[in-house]
């Protein structure tokens, strides 16, 4: 695949330096048709169209998505790896690689991070209160030694939402 920087090479190599085909053929190794072609092309950018093929996992792509949401559920460490998911449609009859299993899992990530972001789940909302409105309250227990005697005292913690203040009574 051509790169953008070989691109704008050629075409000053063609249309300002008036270099032949023959030699910026020689001098990229690229096809005189396809240079041809870059240089008609009133875009920049080459494009390929990569067409549709069927692969092995294709069949098996439902249960793959299935099993990659329930997965999303669990915690880290209760989470199959792909390997895992690997053999277990191993064990169903796929006989793809695991490379095609992996990039599914990859590119399903990818998209359920993407929809996640683009839902707002992913972004960060600072919180704002009226006056009066919120607060955070917890108890609290500790000893202390009162007159020679061993006491235990209670806190009540109070932080309020608007201001920041924080509060303890005891």
């Amino acid at each position: 695949m051509i790169d953008m920087d070989l691109l704008s090479v050629i075409r000053r190599w063609r249309l300002r330096d008036k270099i032949p085909l023959r030699e910026i053929e020689r001098r990229t190794g690229l096809s005189r048709n396809t240079i041809r072609k870059y240089l008609r092309a009133d875009t920049v950018v080459p494009e390929f169209k990569v067409p549709k093929r069927s692969s092995k996992l294709d069949q098996f792509a439902e249960k793959l998505t299935g099993w990659l949401q329930i997965e999303a559920g669990k915690s880290r460490k209760q989470k199959r790896s792909a390997k895992q998911m690997n053999a277990d449609l191993a064990a169903l009859g796929y006989e793809g690689s695991y490379n095609r299993v992996a990039a599914y899992v990859r590119d399903w990530k990818a998209g359920r991070l993407l929809a996640q972001q683009a839902s707002g789940r992913g972004t960060y909302m600072p919180l704002v209160f009226q006056p009066g409105e919120a607060f955070q309250f917890d108890w609290s227990e500790d000893w202390a030694i009162l007159g020679g005697e061993r006491v235990k005292l209670q806190a009540a913690h109070t932080k309020l939402s608007h201001s920041k203040a924080f509060i303890v009574r005891a």
